[in-house]
């Protein structure tokens, strides 16, 4: 892929990678990008790096503008290695005695990934850089999501270079949110639900702050995914909406089955839960990815986990997901457990004394039937889900 004009002489010379499907647990169906910025001004700009493997190629796209080695300095907005991998390679090939600009964090991380073999700059929040016709802001995003992280903000153009944030994991020639279209929510969001969610509260107060600053902002160049040209408020917005972790009148069934009985009481639950008018979606652990089911948690009022006892103990795929959601820390949730069991059936507590642990509302002590639910033992889980669906709408 070539360098993309994004304003006069700035270009995104990121890489695509097509084939990841994996990203530290998180499914990447649709691939990613590894995005980078080059800003041609008096002085030449580049904006973080790719992954250590697809430094080459960056390099490719650099020299269809430039000649590398005329980029006088470099700017690492975040210093995880998908962002950070080519570093030292691009300084060796441009010359290692040119500065990296970073944050204080930054300085720190970098120091131990490359020990010895950068000139780092450390910045401040607020200062600014004059490269000729533009200045360039630093804007800490402490934690957002790394201790290092921080924004980029050109003044002149109103172009927001925003690391981590505001990204998703797509692949596409689809570069800019005018050409891509409203598939690209989805992705947002899943991106927002698994990286971003556990952050909630410090991206409320990043962007009343850059609203007190007055910035204006034209176009958003995250570090994933596509470039908000033509509507950068949309995920501006969404990013607030999904911060204040506002639910639907919608509940998730998540489970896992050993011989189909607590699948069979997922499906009754689910089908109780909508007869109440409230969403219902039963989700089957094994068929599903965990970051596709937090990607459904993020909006949902209930959510309810389903477990067959093995062991004396959960199903290991359900304690999977329950740890994976308990580190991301949703808020505002209803929560309840059910399951079956042979002869001693203590997931069903066990899942409950997760929920708590997450601070979730647990709406009912939770359900077990022994071995597979007859007539009676579904109408029983039915009744269950109304129970579940009445405390979403008491709750809304």
């Amino acid at each position: 892929m070539k360098a993309v004009e994004i304003a006069e002489g700035i270009y995104s010379v990121g890489v695509i990678d097509w084939n990841i499907r994996d990203f530290h647990g998180y499914s990447t169906e649709k691939g990613s990008s590894y995005n980078a910025y080059l800003i041609v001004d008096e002085k030449v700009v580049l904006i973080d790096t790719v992954k250590k493997e697809f430094t080459d190629r960056m390099l490719e796209n650099i020299a269809s503008v430039i000649d590398p080695k005329r980029i006088d300095i470099v700017i690492s907005n975040h210093t995880e290695m998908d962002h950070s991998g080519g570093l030292q390679r691009v300084m060796h090939s441009i010359g290692e005695d040119k500065p990296v600009y970073c944050s204080k964090m930054g300085l720190k991380n970098l120091s131990q990934h490359f020990p010895g073999s950068l000139n780092l700059r450390e910045v401040a929040n607020g200062e600014e850089l004059n490269i000729g016709k533009r200045t360039l802001t630093f804007l800490e995003t402490r934690m957002l999501h790394w201790p290092d992280s921080m924004f980029t903000y050109d003044k002149t153009d109103k172009i927001l270079f925003s690391s981590d944030a505001f990204g998703q994991h797509y692949a596409g020639f689809e570069m800019f949110d005018d050409r891509v279209g409203d598939e690209i929510m989805y992705h947002a969001k899943k991106y927002f639900a698994n990286i971003l969610l556990l952050y909630a509260p410090l991206i409320l107060k990043l962007i009343d702050k850059v609203t007190e600053m007055g910035l204006e902002i034209k176009t958003i160049c995250p570090d994933h995914g596509i470039i908000w040209r033509k509507d950068p408020a949309r995920i501006i917005n969404a990013y607030v909406e999904w911060s204040k972790q506002e639910a639907k009148k919608k509940a998730i069934v998540v489970y896992d089955t050993m011989w189909h009985s607590t699948e069979s009481m997922a499906e009754a639950i689910a089908e109780g839960i909508a007869s109440q008018g409230v969403e219902a979606r039963p989700i089957h652990i094994r068929s599903s990815d965990r970051s596709d089911i937090m990607t459904e948690a993020l909006n949902a009022k209930a959510i309810v986990f389903g477990s067959p006892t093995l062991n004396n103990t959960i199903f290991p795929t359900v304690a999977d997901v329950l740890a994976y959601m308990k580190g991301l820390k949703p808020k505002n949730k209803l929560a309840a457990a059910f399951g079956s069991y042979g002869w001693s059936g203590e997931a069903v507590e066990e899942i409950r004394g997760h929920l708590e642990s997450m601070g979730m509302e647990i709406i009912d002590p939770g359900l077990r039937i022994q071995y597979v639910p007859d007539a009676s033992g579904r109408e029983e889980a039915f009744a269950f889900g109304q129970t579940i669906g009445k405390a979403v709408n008491d709750a809304m």
